[in-house]
């Protein structure tokens, strides 16, 4: 059940919070600044690169990974290809993954490793396999765990992994090694601290262009945002709260214009599920309209007959879970988009749209960053305001 009252009640939002969400997706700015400051301390800003690598390959554990690749590959817009590589093993554990290169991976390609904690060992596996390929090799991890180790046995470049205060004394208070963060792998934040030195590095390899003053400026929009979307801000002027109340009790179809967006769109779908347990689909257009269109008239849709003989009545105690429309766009729409189609056939098919566009005149930087940290605060408003 959801409590839309909760989102008006700071105090209540703050006693629900025991995994400290709201504080991470408000941190975000800090730790993009914390992040810049590291990457220069570990040598990215000095770097001197022939040019760019053929191919950037990017690894590690849990759903940031994903995240990260596919804004990399959004942000590059073409100038380099850049692919995850997917994990495989029996469990999401470490020890239990392992990642393997690509067989056309050379000299000329770059691996970027992410890990929230550095403890895989399937992650060290993968450098020494990049070691023997002659593949040069940078890791994002916290400073003294086994991956930051393995990556300068292998000659590579380690940086260390921001955390903020409080997740370096939880790590403190029982981890193996100092550093270890003790926070949700998809929580709000953390794809930030993984994500800031790798855009630094694609500067300097001339993929795209994030200078430090395009990346203070990205901290700064998330710190506007933040500033939106806090808990002390009412939900009918904040737009985070307002898409949790939204999707709350819905099934979210998240369809998405641009590839930034299309990123934002899929992380999105992922954080409901990892942090409020609620399932979403995430499609692009114009393909989603093809690929959910069913759902906007089966059994899901809006105006299902509630008294469909057919329907399972064993034990039924809850209300019909109904489709809803989530548009996420980093413009306006022109004469070109298929967001009207997309609005038109929801509204045509009486499921409700929710819609999302990012400000005009941000760089892309800001576009992404804007869509994901309203997307993450909702999220987490969703997931603090839910009780079973």
């Amino acid at each position: 059940m959801f409590d839309e009252s909760l989102l008006d009640d700071p105090d209540g939002l703050s006693r629900a919070d025991l995994h400290g969400l709201l504080r991470g997706a408000a941190e975000s700015g800090a730790r993009v600044r914390t992040a810049v400051r590291n990457a220069t301390e570990a040598g990215i800003g000095s770097l001197q690169p022939d040019g760019r690598p053929r191919a950037v390959l990017v690894a590690g554990p849990g759903p940031a990974a994903g995240s990260t690749a596919e804004l990399l590959s959004a942000l590059a817009d073409g100038s380099c290809p850049v692919a995850l590589i997917r994990p495989a093993g029996v469990a999401p554990a470490p020890g239990a993954l392992r990642w393997t290169l690509p067989g056309w991976t050379g000299p000329l390609d770059l691996l970027l490793v992410a890990s929230p904690d550095g403890t895989e060992p399937g992650l060290a596996v993968l450098l020494e396999q990049a070691y023997r390929r002659g593949c040069t090799v940078v890791s994002v991890s916290p400073a003294g765990s086994p991956l930051a180790e393995a990556t300068a046995q292998v000659r590579g470049l380690a940086v260390p992994l921001t955390a903020t205060p409080y997740e370096a004394a939880a790590a403190r208070g029982g981890d193996a090694y100092e550093g270890t963060r003790a926070v949700l792998p998809t929580g709000p934040g953390t794809l930030w601290s993984l994500l800031t030195p790798l855009l630094a590095l694609a500067d300097r390899l001339g993929l795209f262009s994030a200078p430090p003053e395009t990346l203070e400026a990205l901290a700064d929009h998330l710190d506007q945002v933040a500033e939106r979307c806090g808990p002390a801000i009412a939900t009918y002027s904040n737009p985070a709260k307002t898409l949790a109340a939204e999707v709350a009790d819905t099934l979210p179809l998240i369809w998405s214009e641009g590839e930034l967006a299309a990123a934002a769109g899929r992380r999105f779908a992922t954080v409901l599920a990892a942090l409020a347990g609620r399932p979403a689909l995430a499609a692009e257009l114009p393909e989603a309209l093809t690929a959910h269109g069913a759902l906007l008239s089966g059994a899901f849709a809006a105006g299902a007959d509630p008294e469909d003989f057919f329907r399972d009545r064993v034990e039924e105690q809850e209300a019909a879970l109904h489709a809803r429309v989530v548009l996420l766009r980093e413009r306006e729409p022109d004469v070109t988009s298929p967001a009207p189609a997309a609005r038109e056939l929801a509204l045509h098919r009486d499921t409700p749209v929710s819609e999302l566009e990012a400000t005009e005149g941000n760089s892309a930087l800001e576009t992404a960053a804007e869509l994901l940290s309203i997307t993450d605060f909702a999220a987490v408003y969703l997931a603090l305001a839910s009780t079973s």
